[in-house]
């Protein structure tokens, strides 16, 4: 569980670590101090006009109150507004103009939310950043949280955890990802255990060749363990009073990466993408490309968006978190509170949809399930704003309703309209970089030519296209080339059932075996059923019938649902979920192509593999989220983007593993299956 900082300010308004009794910046302008040290020590306004990528990667050793983080955004951002007024162009193929900064920081002990903002108080000058900072501050929750601000254009990845265990985490390609780094934290007397060999090692480790770094310590254990690690380092004059500082450069990139190689990511060109779907996967990807400037078009069998499985009148929305810290719960609780914030953006950016953040209750409705709770709040692995038991009590003051039963309660869950959601993300990418949309445009065939993918329907052709990115959900598998991709289908139908003055006193999501919400537009959704092996989309009289009972066996003593009025409407749609009950993020992965590049997992054996040849490659998945897109889809989508890109991912290296298409392949190879 991750613990706040216990922090106390002096007589200046500076905060005071009282665990390392260490100010966390100076007293004599921290952020002039932060400026020089970090950002003009690492050449960061020669280097943001003269690199090898449109981003550029800063790592920093030591959050605190975010002062580098937000010193360095605004200089980005006055950085971007001189290229604009000067109408800077690039001159040189190689060299260019910086256009996205991401910066990854490691935070053990976060700051509590209120003394980070009277801590930020003492900067008027940072007074934006740091209200737009505060607004999406994280909860408690160990693991990588991706924060965006200024439309995607700066990335903030904040890692809650000690740093040796995130970075002993993080998932990276063998050319490394840092740039620059921040050499940050209380000083090696106080805080001797962060600064370590283990440390400058993995920073080392995961450093693209010439990543530079800076920090105020001239300490000989620093200078030595960054020596020995590989790094370049020699003294610099300090800021202020301050005599020396270090600063220095990784000559030579480790070629250290986080995946075995039936696990790796290839990037991609991303010139002009096909996406293929209707859905949240398709609007998300569509989002996450559309903020890093990428011309997509999008391919829809539908006459409009969101008519299969995200056609839901009211759709919830929470983590499913288990007993154990695995890669599904990480997942979950990840992609979760992602979603949130994005769904939020869109408010604020002006594109609106039906919602309620009311919560959602999970009902104990059975022993089995109770235990289940119990082992949860046991293990304490999850913040209480994320996941919490209630007591019968509690539970029905909760929902307005009495119940009876105890459960555990999501307080910032809720429900949307999927369709006005779905729609917003499109209409918010479309804002960003104008999509071509196809639509009543039903692609029956795809073909990898040397120009690059060609898809038809009825006759009609598209593209080329350097990348296609499949987001069909249950139709998926149509094609040629993924005709292996071994999908689950499981039919669910939802019925609309008119609510009564009792049910309208409803006030979160209940959830049982299936769910049911509050009062809208007169209704609440009931359900939903589940039937497997079937891509029928039909609506059956029985299955509202079912829905009814399902819901009066659980809750047949409460006046809520004894009361409802007639169902007058339902929708069915097919989920699509794979048998581990993870989505797929990924370049699509051929049999033929594992199986002859590492027969030797067949043997038992880690080495010795040949390079895959990729004969389909550009070709991408990206489904699988079964009831669960609308939390998930928008966290896996950027995941897949940002690989695909060559940027940091936003995943672990063990979830990007888990969600990764060759997953079911390797698995097989190493049982000796195929």
């Amino acid at each position: 569980m991750i613990k706040n900082a216990e922090i106390h300010f002096n007589h200046l308004g500076t905060p005071i670590a009282d665990n390392f009794n260490d100010v966390y910046f100076s007293n004599d302008d921290g952020q002039a101090e932060s400026d020089y040290v970090f950002y003009q020590q690492n050449n960061m306004p020669h280097r943001l006009q003269n690199h090898d990528r449109p981003h550029f990667v800063i790592g920093e050793t030591g959050f605190g109150t975010g002062l580098n983080f937000l010193n360095t955004w605004l200089q980005f951002k006055n950085y971007l507004t001189s290229r604009q007024h000067h109408n800077l162009e690039v001159h040189n193929s190689v060299q260019q103009n910086v256009q996205r900064l991401h910066f990854i920081s490691f935070e053990k002990y976060p700051i509590k939310a209120d003394d980070l903002k009277k801590a930020l108080q003492v900067w008027p000058t940072l007074a934006l950043q740091s209200k737009q900072l505060l607004a999406k501050y994280p909860i408690n929750l160990a693991g990588c949280h991706r924060l965006e601000f200024e439309n995607g254009q700066v990335v903030l990845d904040l890692y809650f955890g000690d740093v040796l265990d995130s970075l002993a985490g993080i998932s990276y390609p063998q050319t490394g990802i840092i740039d620059a780094w921040y050499l940050d934290g209380f000083a090696p007397s106080k805080n001797p255990e962060m600064w370590q060999p283990a440390l400058f090692n993995a920073m080392a480790d995961i450093s693209r060749t010439n990543a530079t770094l800076a920090t105020f310590t001239v300490a000989g254990v620093v200078r030595r363990g960054l020596s020995d690690a590989g790094f370049s380092v020699q003294k610099a004059k300090g800021h202020g009073s301050k005599n020396e500082m270090l600063i220095g450069h990784l000559p030579h990139a480790n070629k250290a990466h986080s995946a075995p190689a039936y696990f790796t990511h290839q990037q991609s060109s991303l010139k002009n993408v096909a996406v293929i779907g209707g859905g949240i996967a398709s609007s998300a990807v569509l989002y996450s490309l559309a903020k890093r400037g990428c011309n997509s078009q999008l391919f829809c069998q539908d006459p409009q968006l969101a008519m299969g499985a995200s056609h839901n009148v009211q759709g919830a929305i929470y983590p499913h978190l288990q007993a154990k810290n695995s890669p599904h719960s990480e997942l979950f609780a990840h992609s979760f509170l992602y979603a949130k914030r994005l769904y939020q953006q869109l408010i604020d950016n002006g594109f609106n949809y039906d919602h309620q953040w009311c919560g959602v209750l999970q009902h104990a409705i059975k022993q089995p399930l109770a235990e289940r709770h119990q082992n949860i709040e046991n293990k304490q692995l999850w913040p209480n704003e994320l996941m919490h038991s209630v007591t019968p009590a509690q539970g029905d003051e909760i929902a307005g309703v009495s119940t009876g039963y105890s459960g555990v309660y999501f307080e910032l869950g809720g429900w949307v309209n999927p369709p006005q959601l779905v729609n917003a993300l499109y209409q918010q990418a479309h804002a960003l970089t104008p999509i071509q949309s196809h639509f009543n445009c039903d692609i029956d065939k795809l073909e990898k030519t040397p120009q690059g993918w060609l898809l038809q329907s009825q006759g009609q052709q598209f593209g080329p296209f350097s990348d296609v990115i499949i987001c069909a959900g249950e139709h998926s598998d149509r094609f040629e080339q993924t005709k292996s991709l071994p999908i689950v289908g499981v039919r669910g139908q939802v019925s609309h059932v008119q609510a009564s003055a009792a049910s309208t006193k409803l006030k979160t999501v209940l959830c049982h075996k299936g769910y049911f919400t509050p009062a809208y537009l007169d209704h609440h959704c009931m359900g939903a059923t589940f039937e497997k092996n079937t891509k029928s989309r039909a609506v059956t009289e029985q299955d509202n019938t079912t829905n009814r009972e399902q819901l009066l066996n659980f809750y047949g003593q409460t006046e809520f649902a004894s009361s409802l009025g007639a169902i007058t409407a339902a929708k069915a749609a097919v989920r699509c979920s794979f048998i581990d009950h993870l989505p797929m993020a990924g370049e699509w992965a051929q049999q033929s192509d594992y199986i002859h590049a590492f027969a030797n997992l067949r043997s038992g054996k880690r080495y010795q593999y040949q390079p895959l040849q990729k004969p389909l490659q550009g070709l991408h998945i990206l489904t699988g989220f079964g009831a669960r897109g609308l939390c998930s889809a928008p966290l896996c989508a950027e995941q897949l983007v940002a690989v695909l890109n060559d940027e940091p991912h936003p995943l672990s290296e063990r979830v990007s593993q888990a969600i990764h298409p060759a997953r079911f392949i390797v698995r097989d190879l190493i049982r000796n299956k195929i």
